[in-house]
């Protein structure tokens, strides 16, 4: 292991070497298989070169040719892997040989990069991170101090020289360094029983409505914390493969993906999304109103943590026969004082109606645009919940109301997304046309 290790790095600094050669020199090649011979540097030389061996190569007749230092045999890692060869090979990553067998030893992982929550599922083992999406980090040296539901204690608590921030926002990064910081931190937590470098698959969950700039982020993130390979899925498709939908019948099936920046309305039929609409409204624009509530018609400052507890205690979509209160505490703006109030679950579904409206809005506008033979399958099966806004108390009343087709909420709808991502892991061929974009590898150890 030792011997194949200081193999992989001596060819890698053979590589490193070329590629710093050839950004200052080219060589020219004149018609045929005539070349010139004047050395360029020490160990490397121009060379004739036969079109058979250009053309096995990749290389196109005519192109400029660069002779790579000679790899001593007991250096190489294979044994035909030499000159041109391995030239063609390192410029498209075909040698990434260390990365290959760290991943042989590690787990892959179906990540759900969320807002609110990250939850990560192991290959064979099953969802063993669920933790907020918030990290800690010192201002002075930049060192992240805490992850997860760690870092979200210290929020509203920490000194000047510490920030409890959320790197993500509606649903994409917002700051690319602690995204990629928190990823690592989740990798190597699962593999913190490995005394190597894990190297894993991984699955993330991106929103339907991201541009091909925010994609690239989030592949890069996940490669740079530690991943051998790359996939992106929909959230809305991940959504509908971990409740148990039908995607890869003729059928058509409706989600809605209710989650902390984004909600996610997709029609799926025959492996791909028919329709889909993605909206900038979910669970935080909720917590958001309940600030706004409290200031305005109670004249309290509350924090998110306390808006976010009394959404979850008596947040409502729809009036329910149950009498219930909370108790919200904050700064009174008047006197700047502490003060405590009780609010009833009347108010709260009042005061966060604009932004439930939004969501039943965009449920409504899909169903309009849905082609009517999937429509009437959705009739049949009715409209599936997901995420973590699908808990709010009444909301399946609220749109069996507005859409007059049955609604169901999904089971365990916070985990729908991360359930989904592990079965495609676990059936990687038969779910890999539902991904996105092209799969991002590793091109370095």
């Amino acid at each position: 292991m030792l011997q194949y290790v200081e193999r992989v790095d001596r060819l890698r600094r053979a590589a490193a070497e070329w590629q710093a050669m050839l950004s200052q020199q080219r060589t020219t090649e004149t018609p045929g298989n005539a070349t010139l011979s004047t050395p360029i540097a020490p160990g490397w030389t121009r060379r004739p070169q036969p079109r058979s061996m250009a053309t096995e190569c990749g290389r196109w007749p005519g192109s400029p040719v660069l002779r790579v230092p000679s790899i001593p045999k007991e250096d190489r890692l294979f044994p035909r892997f030499t000159g041109a060869r391995v030239q063609f090979c390192l410029a498209r990553g075909m040698l990434a040989p260390l990365s290959a067998l760290l991943g042989l030893f590690s787990k892959d992982l179906g990540i759900d990069l969320g807002t609110a929550n990250t939850l990560v599922y192991v290959r064979d083992r099953g969802v063993l991170i669920s933790e907020p999406s918030v990290v800690a980090t010192d201002k002075r040296s930049g060192r992240v101090l805490a992850v997860g539901a760690e870092a979200k204690k210290m929020v509203g608590r920490t000194p000047a020289n510490i920030v409890a921030v959320r790197p993500l926002a509606d649903g994409v990064i917002a700051d690319f360094e602690i995204v990629e910081a928190m990823l690592h931190n989740f990798i190597k937590k699962v593999h913190d029983q490995y005394p190597w470098t894990p190297r894993p698959r991984v699955i993330v969950g991106v929103p339907s409505g991201v541009t091909e700039v925010e994609k690239r982020a989030v592949q890069d993130a996940a490669i740079n914390a530690g991943a051998r390979e790359a996939y992106l899925i929909e959230e809305p498709m991940a959504a509908a493969i971990g409740a148990g939908l039908p995607v890869h019948e003729a059928a058509g099936s409706m989600i809605v993906d209710i989650g902390g920046g984004t909600t996610e309305v997709a029609v799926i039929s025959l492996g791909g999304i028919v329709i889909s609409r993605s909206i900038r409204i979910g669970g935080d624009e909720i917590d958001e109103q309940i600030i706004q509530f409290a200031r305005r018609e109670h004249d309290l400052y509350i924090g998110e943590r306390t808006a976010e507890a009394t959404k979850i205690a008596i947040g409502a979509a729809y009036p329910i026969k149950e009498d219930l209160r909370a108790s919200m505490r904050g700064r009174d703006l008047v006197t700047g004082l502490p003060k405590q109030i009780e609010v009833t679950l009347n108010e709260i579904r009042e005061a966060i109606a604009g932004p439930v409206g939004l969501i039943v809005d965009a449920v409504k506008l899909s169903i309009e645009e849905t082609p009517p033979e999937l429509l009437a399958d959705i009739m049949d099966q009715g409209i599936i919940l997901a995420g973590g806004g699908a808990m709010l108390k009444g909301l399946d009343l609220r749109l069996q109301e507005e859409t007059r087709m049955p609604v169901h909420v999904a089971d365990d709808p916070l985990q729908c997304v991360v359930r989904g991502t592990g079965a495609c892991l676990e059936n990687l061929e038969v779910y890999r046309k539902v991904f996105v974009g092209d799969t991002y590898a590793r091109l370095r150890t």
